[in-house]
């Protein structure tokens, strides 16, 4: 048995499988993922997990070189998109309307749905390398 970090084997193979410059996506509980695209669905109960919880722990395993976020973040969810960069502090984010961000979400690799219930907590990300 796995003893730390991500212990969902779902999610766990699917970050080890990332290559450079995949895509994934995590998202709140309401965010549409695109047919074909498949989910790790960790939503419990509303809140459960947060968004914070689950970007913490996919950091803490996956090089990430990048990251896109729906533009309306900074006016409807200033304190996460605060949090989001201090978690990714070497990497400046690229934006998109929010509608746009659901489309592109088409392209992702796999999706991860959280319990979070706040407005625009979405981010696409892509992966890096560790050399």
């Amino acid at each position: 048995m796995k003893k730390r970090g991500i212990l969902n084997a779902q999610l766990a193979g699917y970050i080890a499988a990332l290559g450079h410059k995949d895509l994934f996506m995590i998202g709140d509980a309401g965010m549409p993922i695109p047919k074909g695209v498949p989910i790790v669905d960790l939503i419990l109960t509303a809140g459960v997990p947060t968004f914070k919880q689950t970007l913490d722990a996919v950091l803490d395993e996956a090089a990430v070189e990048g990251y896109i976020l729906a533009n309306e973040i900074i006016e409807h969810n200033p304190t996460l998109y605060e949090y989001i960069k201090q978690s990714l502090p070497n990497l400046e984010p690229e934006f998109m309307p929010h509608d746009e961000l659901k489309k592109f979400s088409a392209g992702v690799k796999f999706a991860i749905r959280t319990g979070e219930f706040s407005p625009y907590p979405n981010v696409i990300l892509r992966a890096g390398v560790v050399f």
